[in-house]
C-alpha cells in the first residue's frame, strides 16, 4: 500500500514559486452558444459555457487537418491538384486542375484563406483519398482524447456526422499549439508563397497583442466559429466559441479574464527540493504548473511507494508529490530521493559496487 504523508498548503510550501492572487477579476459572459477557455499547459478549464454540446465547427476542422498533414506529410512535397480539389465549393485559395504546389504551399493556403479546395488536396495527398485522410483524422482526434468529435471531411462543410465541442475543440488546440510548424503557418498575417499572396482571415492577430493564430470558420448552419490562443507573460490561453456572432470581441474579452483571475502558478520545477522526509530531501522529477485564482490554493501531499531507507541511491524513485484543489486531485509529479543513503555498517564504495 502506497504512503501518504499531508504536507502544509502548497501556498505555504511552494512560497517562492506560487503566490496568490490579491483579488479577482470580474466575471465574463460571451455570445456564444458555447465556449471554453482553456489554460494551455495545465489543461485547466478557466471558463465553459454549454462545453460539451456537440456542434457544426465549420473550417476551425481545419486544424485537425493541418495537424495530421504535418504529422504524417513532408512540407516539401509537390502536390498535383486534382479536379475534386480544384472544384471544391466554398471558401477557396483558388486551386487549378493540374496545378503543382508544396504541400507547405497548401498549409498556408489552408490555414490562412481557409481553402476548401487546400483541404482536398492536402487529404488527397497526405492520405491517399478525402476518405483515408478522414479516417486519419479520426484516430488523431481520439488520441488527443476528443471523445465527443466525429469528422466526415477535411475542410469543415455541414454534414450530420463532422461535429465537435467546444471542450474537445480546445484539446486540439493544445496538440496544435506544441506543433511548432503549425504555429508558424498560423500566425502568419500575410505570405508569399507559390506564385499567390495569402492574408490571413484570424482578424484577432492585429486586434490584440499575443495571439499565436489558431483558425476561424463559418457556415451558414454552423454560423462564426473561432479557435484561438494567446500569451501574456509566459503563460498562454486557449479560447474556443461556437456559434457566437460577436467572437472577436468575445475573445478578447475571455483572453482579459484569465490572465487576469487565473495567473499560472509554478508549483515544482525539475532539480527544486519539493519537500524533506524524516530528514531526507525529495527532488521534483518534472515541472508542473496550475494556475490559481484568488482564494485558491493547493493541497499538496506525498505518496511514497518505497521506505526512505538505506541503501537507497540518489535519484531513485521513491514516490509522487499529490497536487489537489478543494478536495480533487489536479496533478502528480514524481519525487526522487535526493542524496545516497549508506547503511552504516558497510562503506560508501562498497554500497555503490553493489549498485554496478
Amino acid at each position: 500500500m502506497p504512503k501518504y504523508f499531508p504536507l502544509r498548503r502548497a501556498g505555504a510550501l511552494l512560497a517562492v514559486l506560487a503566490c496568490l492572487l490579491t483579488g479577482r477579476a470580474e466575471a465574463v459572459e460571451v455570445s456564444a452558444s458555447a465556449a471554453v477557455l482553456m489554460d494551455m499547459d495545465s489543461g485547466r478549464v478557466l471558463y465553459e459555457r454549454n462545453a460539451g454540446a456537440r456542434m457544426l465547427i465549420a473550417s476551425t476542422t481545419k486544424i485537425l487537418t493541418a495537424l495530421v498533414a504535418i504529422r504524417d506529410g513532408n512540407l516539401s512535397d509537390t502536390v498535383k491538384v486534382s479536379r475534386e480539389a480544384a472544384y471544391t465549393e466554398g471558401s477557396s485559395m483558388y486551386l487549378k486542375e493540374g496545378e503543382e504546389l508544396t504541400l507547405e504551399t497548401l498549409l498556408y493556403g489552408l490555414l490562412l484563406c481557409s481553402g476548401n479546395d487546400a483541404a482536398v488536396a492536402v487529404a488527397e495527398h497526405v492520405g491517399g483519398s478525402v476518405e483515408g485522410f478522414v479516417e486519419r483524422m479520426n484516430g488523431t482526434a481520439l488520441e488527443l482524447g476528443m471523445e465527443d468529435s466525429s469528422f466526415a471531411n477535411p475542410n469543415g462543410l455541414d454534414d450530420e456526422e463532422h461535429y465537435s465541442t467546444a471542450y474537445d475543440m480546445a484539446l486540439l488546440a493544445r496538440a496544435a499549439m506544441e506543433n511548432e510548424t503549425l504555429v508558424r503557418i498560423a500566425s502568419t498575417r500575410t505570405v508569399s508563397i507559390g506564385g499567390r499572396t495569402m492574408t490571413n482571415h484570424n482578424k484577432l492577430l492585429g486586434y490584440m497583442d499575443g495571439c499565436l493564430g489558431l483558425k476561424t470558420g463559418y457556415t451558414r448552419a454552423a454560423g462564426r466559429t473561432l479557435v484561438s490562443c494567446a500569451e501574456r507573460g509566459g503563460q498562454r490561453l486557449i479560447a474556443v466559441t461556437l456559434q457566437d456572432g460577436n467572437d472577436w470581441a468575445d475573445h478578447q474579452s475571455l483572453y482579459d479574464y484569465g490572465f487576469a483571475a487565473y495567473p499560472a502558478k509554478r508549483m515544482a520545477q525539475l532539480g527544486h527540493e519539493l519537500v524533506k522526509k524524516d530528514g531526507i530531501p525529495l527532488i521534483a522529477a518534472d515541472s508542473f504548473a496550475w494556475p490559481l485564482a484568488g482564494g485558491e490554493a493547493l493541497e499538496t501531499a506525498v505518496e511514497l511507494d518505497r521506505e526512505l531507507a538505506a541503501p537507497l541511491r540518489a535519484g531513485t524513485r521513491v514516490g509522487e508529490a499529490v497536487f489537489t484543489l478543494n478536495g480533487k486531485e489536479v496533478g502528480r509529479v514524481g519525487l526522487l530521493c535526493g542524496e545516497t543513503l549508506f547503511p552504516k555498517a558497510e562503506s560508501a564504495m562498497s554500497v555503490l559496487r553493489n549498485y554496478r
